[in-house]
């Protein structure tokens, strides 16, 4: 019987390997060369074949998040890091790595606001609000308007919108936390205008607006239109939640920033990085003077975005359509003829492959209930683990014992990739 060991590739044939040219030059020759003889122990134990040492090695040197393909089918993807960036705003983040002029006036030569051509940007683009600031998520404007207008004070909010989001996370702690106190009014299912004003008193610091993110209320329901609850004498604070800067024709029932400020809410926070397509940040857009106040917050230094987050939220606000825009946009016979051409590749080496309608979702707490014809490659259950463990992972879903892979979520560049990594996992 043959020496397992024997079958170990030999280190400098490794090393040797074209495809470690690229690691070679970003990590050295004596961090390859650990990540190989890694590689070689899980041979030997028998944890991975021998031809899948480079693979294992590669592995091994990977640093950060590793980069998927979402074929899912759920535009913003909590887990797979929500909206992924447009070409524009990666290139803006490799340009802001070095020295930039993020609070420098090259043309004066002295200090300037932090981020102010961000800020421009989104003052262009939400004309309505007298004035913007950035933090680093929306849970983080959420609590600096709690700071600012509410500790000590009262936060009037509907029991309704006392939600919890993702992996534990209540906006009722998130608000008590700041020295607030919550008062509660109305029902799970129904709140009224005279609710809120029966609870305003001298003791309020604002009332609150909340998103209910990741779920619906329906039948016996009812909220109060914004405009209904500017007229209370004390601030009015929206969370629209998803990022949505303008209406969108698709989401016809999802908040956004410029409807409720021209409904008359005082404050709007929002999250960058979903519906808006652009990186994890929070934003917070109205009164003027009000933004200033939260500027000007102490706590405001340590919810502060950096420099590399305000370069990409520059050009995801000022340039082409972001990859989630273009996902929720996406013509379904488009979706279809894609699917059908990658069928037929697959099929034609002998994948077991069919076309199957699909329905896509928004995801990450933005228009619940909203559901996207879409189309999907159906592939055998096996493949879905495969498919996560290749190089580059692909992450579809499971549905009656079938892998799907949605394409609304995956880009048409990607398609031949796909195609690939479904073959390499035979």
């Amino acid at each position: 019987m043959t020496d397992p060991r024997r079958l170990v590739p030999r280190t400098d044939a490794v090393l040797a390997s074209p495809r470690l040219a690229d690691a070679l030059r970003a990590h050295g020759r004596a961090a390859v060369k650990a990540a190989i003889v890694a590689a070689q122990h899980r041979i030997r134990a028998g944890e991975v074949p021998p031809d899948r040492v480079v693979d294992e090695a590669l592995a091994g040197l990977r640093t950060g998040p590793t980069p998927v393909l979402n074929a899912t089918g759920v535009l913003v993807h909590t887990n797979l890091g929500r909206a992924p960036l447009s070409a524009a705003a990666r290139d803006a983040v490799v340009a802001a790595s070095g020295a930039t002029d993020v609070e420098f006036d090259l043309r004066t030569g002295v200090r300037r606001r932090r981020g102010e051509s961000t800020l421009d940007a989104l003052r262009s683009a939400v004309p309505d609000a007298g004035d913007v600031h950035v933090v680093n998520n929306n849970a983080a404007a959420l609590l600096l308007c709690a700071l600012v207008l509410a500790a000590g004070r009262e936060i009037v909010v509907s029991r309704g919108e006392l939600v919890e989001i993702g992996d534990g996370f209540r906006i009722p702690d998130l608000l008590s936390s700041s020295g607030a106190r919550l008062r509660e009014v109305g029902t799970t299912n129904r709140t009224a205008v005279r609710d809120y004003a029966d609870a305003v008193g001298p003791d309020t610091g604002f009332v609150l607006r909340v998103h209910p993110s990741n779920y619906r209320v329906t039948g016996f329901a009812g909220t109060p239109e914004v405009a209904e609850l500017t007229g209370l004498g004390v601030p009015l604070v929206v969370d629209v939640g998803s990022g949505l800067l303008r209406p969108h024709p698709a989401l016809p029932d999802e908040p956004d920033a410029t409807s409720v400020l021209r409904a008359g809410a005082t404050l709007v926070t929002a999250s960058a990085d979903k519906l808006l397509g652009g990186p994890q940040a929070g934003l917070l857009l109205g009164e003027a003077a009000l933004v200033e106040r939260l500027r000007r917050h102490p706590a405001a230094r340590a919810l502060r975005v950096d420099k590399l987050t305000l370069a990409a939220l520059e050009a995801t606000v000022r340039g082409p359509r972001p990859p989630v825009v273009e996902a929720l946009e996406a013509e379904p016979g488009v979706l279809r003829e894609r699917a059908v051409r990658m069928a037929e590749v697959l099929a034609a080496q002998g994948v077991d492959v069919e076309v199957v309608p699909s329905v896509a979702v928004v995801g990450g707490g933005g228009a619940p209930g909203v559901e996207l014809p879409s189309t999907a490659v159906g592939l055998p259950e096996r493949y879905a683990a495969a498919l996560r463990l290749g190089a580059p992972p692909v992450v579809g879903r499971v549905e009656r014992g079938r892998c799907l892979l949605d394409l609304r979520t995956l880009a048409a560049a990607d398609d031949d990739r796909v195609v690939e990594a479904v073959l390499a996992c035979r």
